[in-house]
């Protein structure tokens, strides 16, 4: 039997519970479906495309207003393990969130091993802290910002939810609300397998941008998301994550959607009646009271 490396599982265990592209080998078949959907909601759809927020190339946002000035906003973080993925390839969602009445601002950042996963999470603080000040130009409320990222997303949003604002001048509670769906938020875990040859996190950098060390602070309801098909490594980051939120006193939902894998749940974020893109509206109060 191979030596337990982390936790238990084995080298090879640590791939499959730790890559969701290893646990869930038909990726490319839903990133293509997924990047199809986005480039025609790039073409379709109102925009602001590559608004800058910082002074890298990357540092950009998409911006998708709503038909009338006050609404919600919804900034939402990429995923891709901090060393892949883009906000052009993962606009699929927001005809849906646009037709519910919010405006939707995208965030692009610069990516390992080029930078650090600290200065990624100064980027996605800094985007957040841009829509704020400027979103009223595209129709948007900066008092009803709310926050969401999937996969390295998800640990953007709970490094969000874990900052002091009002440091940069801020309101406290500037995030409204926010949902991470199917996180990576156990750093030392990453240092155990393959795609840390590119995000090189060291133990150092894995406790600095640890969520366990840095949990959120208890100013926003927050909604972990979870698929009910992922490998019980990946859960268990979730669970975790959760447990010490309920216990720092976070006002704290755990969604698990049955079946669902690292993927599809991407996709899912593009149907209106799934459970989790009914979650964000809920908590954005987009959903009409008939459908609560």
């Amino acid at each position: 039997m191979s030596t337990a490396v982390y936790k238990g599982f084995n080298k090879e265990e640590m791939e499959f519970h730790f890559n969701p592209r290893t646990a869930a080998p038909d990726y490319e078949r839903w990133a293509m479906e997924r990047e199809e959907a986005s480039l025609r909601v790039r073409r379709t759809l109102k925009s602001w495309l590559n608004v800058p927020y910082g002074n890298s190339p990357r540092q950009v946002l998409d911006i998708f207003p709503a038909e009338k000035p006050g609404a919600p906003v919804l900034v939402y973080i990429h995923g891709g393990y901090w060393r892949g993925g883009g906000k052009d390839h993962n606009c699929h969602f927001v005809e849906v969130f646009v037709k519910a009445g919010a405006t939707v601002a995208l965030v692009e950042y610069d990516l390992c091993p080029s930078v650090t996963v600290t200065e990624i999470v100064r980027q996605a603080r800094s985007a957040i802290a841009w829509v704020y000040r400027n979103i009223s130009n595209h129709n948007g409320d900066p008092s009803k910002l709310y926050i969401c990222g999937l996969s390295a997303g998800g640990h953007l949003v709970v490094m969000a939810l874990a900052h002091d604002w009002e440091k940069e001048g801020l309101p406290r509670d500037l995030i409204k609300g926010a949902t991470a769906i199917s996180g990576v938020y156990d750093l030392d875990a990453v240092l155990h397998i393959d795609v840390n040859e590119e995000i090189r996190l060291t133990p150092e950098s894995a406790r600095e941008n640890s969520p366990f060390l840095h949990p959120p602070l208890p100013r926003a309801p927050f909604t972990i998301v979870i698929g009910g098909a992922e490998p019980r490594g990946w859960k268990q980051q979730s669970e975790d994550l959760f447990k010490l939120c309920k216990e720092r006193g976070v006002e704290c939902e755990y969604l698990e959607i049955p079946d669902a894998h690292h993927y599809a749940l991407s996709s899912l974020l593009a149907d209106p009646a799934s459970p989790l893109t009914r979650a964000i509206l809920k908590q954005m109060n987009l959903l009409p009271l008939s459908v609560l």
